[in-house]
C-alpha cells in the first residue's frame, strides 16, 4: 500500500501538535497508567480547552456538537493524544463509540440532551458490559430490565466497569428478554450513575493506578427514554459500537514514545551499539507499525462508510502485541531497573498487561481471528 496523508490532514496534524505542545508543557504521563484520581481531575480540564477549539469531536455532525470532519482527521488526533500519553483520559469512550452510537440510534431528544455535553468535555461515560460469568460471553449477561410502565428497573451486577468511579453515565447492556433469547433478548440503556440503587464500588488493581470498578444494580429505576434503540434489538448496537472501540485507542503510539524514550535511556550508556539490543529494538519497532498499517485499514473501512470487518479484530490484537513488545524489552534493556515502581519500564510492563484485557481479551480476538478470517474450526 501506498499511503500518504493529504494536505489537510498534515496541516491538521501540525497545528494540533503546536497546540499539544504549549498546553502539555510539564505534564508527563508516559511513566504511569490511565486510572489515577489525578489523570481524570487533569483530563478534564483539559478536554474542555481541546473542546473549545472543536477538537473534541472532530468527527462529528456539526449540528451535534461536532467539526464535521472525517474519520482520517479525527485518527489524527487520537494518534497525536496516544503520542503524549493520552491526556484525555476515559473521554475517548465518550468521543470514539458512545457518542457516534447515539448518534445513529438515538432519538432526537436524546441526541440533543447527551451529545452537547460530551462535545464540551463536560461529562465522561463508562461502559457496563461484563459481568461475572459473563466477560468474553457477553450473550450470558444477566442483568435484568423489567418494563413499568414509563419506567424500567435494573437489577445486577456489571465488573471490570473502567473508569466508573469518575462517570456521569454508563454504557449499559441488559437482558430485556428472556435467558433462552440469548443476543436476541439484550438491550442498550443510557444509565446515569445517580440514579437510587446504582451503586459503584472500586476493585484495587495489581498493575497501578485504579480503574477498574464494580457497579451493582438494586431496583434502580429509569425512564424508559433511557432505552437506546429498540427494546431486545441492542446486539446489533453492541456489534458496531465494538467494532469502533478495538481500534478506537491507537496504543501502538504510546508504545512507540515508550520505545523512542527507551532507545534515549539505553543509548546514553553505550549499550544501543550492541547488534543483539538493536535487534530487539527493531523487532518492538516493527509491531508499533505493523499494528499501525492495521489499524490504518480499519479506518480506511470507516472513511469509505463501509459496515465494520473482522480486519478490526486483527488490529486490535496487533496493538496488544506491540505494547507486550515494548513491555518485555524494557525489561530485558533495563534489568532490575525497569522494576522499579514508577520506572519508564515498570510502567509499560504494566500497561502492557492492561492492554491484554481491555476492549475484549487478547485471546478472544485471536478465536475471532481464527473463525472469521482464517475459517478454522471452532474445535
Amino acid at each position: 500500500m501506498d499511503f500518504a496523508w493529504d494536505q489537510a490532514d498534515v496541516a491538521f496534524r501540525r497545528e494540533l501538535g503546536d497546540f499539544l505542545d504549549r498546553e502539555l508543557a510539564g505534564w508527563d504521563r508516559s511513566e504511569t497508567g490511565l486510572g489515577s484520581a489525578v489523570y481524570s481531575d487533569f483530563s478534564r480540564g483539559f478536554v474542555g480547552r481541546l473542546a473549545d477549539r472543536g477538537w473534541l469531536t472532530p468527527h462529528w455532525p456539526r449540528e451535534y456538537g461536532g467539526g464535521g470532519q472525517g474519520a482520517w482527521q479525527h485518527f489524527v488526533l487520537g494518534e497525536e493524544m496516544w503520542r503524549r500519553g493520552e491526556p484525555r483520559g476515559p473521554q475517548y469512550m465518550n468521543v470514539n463509540w458512545v457518542g457516534p452510537a447515539i448518534i445513529k440510534y438515538g432519538t432526537e431528544d436524546q441526541r440533543r440532551k447527551l451529545l452537547p455535553p460530551i462535545a464540551r468535555g463536560e461529562v465522561f461515560w463508562c461502559q457496563g458490559f461484563s459481568e461475572p460469568e459473563a466477560g468474553t460471553d457477553l450473550a450470558a449477561l444477566r442483568t435484568k430490565a423489567v418494563r413499568d410502565g414509563d419506567s424500567y428497573v435494573l437489577n445486577g451486577q456489571k465488573i471490570w466497569t473502567s473508569y466508573a468511579n469518575v462517570a456521569d453515565y454508563c454504557f449499559l447492556l441488559a437482558r430485556t428478554g428472556s435467558a433462552a433469547d440469548g443476543r436476541d433478548g439484550i438491550s442498550v440503556f443510557l444509565l446515569p450513575l445517580n440514579t437510587p440503587g446504582a451503586q459503584v464500588r472500586r476493585i484495587p488493581g495489581f498493575v497501578g493506578d485504579h480503574s477498574f470498578n464494580e457497579l451493582f444494580l438494586t431496583d434502580a429505576r429509569i425512564p424508559a427514554d433511557c432505552l437506546l434503540g429498540e427494546e431486545n434489538k441492542g446486539w446489533e448496537i453492541v456489534r458496531r459500537t465494538l467494532a469502533y472501540e478495538r481500534v478506537g485507542a491507537p496504543r501502538y503510539a504510546r508504545a512507540a514514545l515508550v520505545l523512542d524514550r527507551l532507545a534515549a535511556e539505553v543509548g546514553a550508556s553505550g549499550r544501543l551499539a550492541d547488534p543483539g539490543i538493536q535487534e530487539q529494538f527493531g523487532r518492538a519497532r516493527a509491531a508499533c507499525e505493523a499494528a499501525r498499517v492495521l489499524v490504518y485499514r480499519v479506518i480506511d473501512e470507516r472513511a469509505k462508510a463501509k459496515e465494520p470487518s473482522p480486519r478490526a479484530y486483527q488490529a486490535r490484537a496487533a496493538m496488544v502485541q506491540a505494547e507486550r513488545a515494548v513491555g518485555d524489552l524494557a525489561l530485558d534493556v533495563l534489568g532490575s531497573e525497569a522494576l522499579v515502581e514508577g520506572a519508564l519500564g515498570d510502567a509499560q510492563f504494566r500497561n502492557s498487561l492492561g492492554a491484554g484485557i481491555a476492549a475484549g481479551s487478547y485471546e478472544v480476538q485471536l478465536n475471532l481471528i481464527s473463525r472469521l478470517i482464517l475459517e478454522l474450526p471452532k474445535d
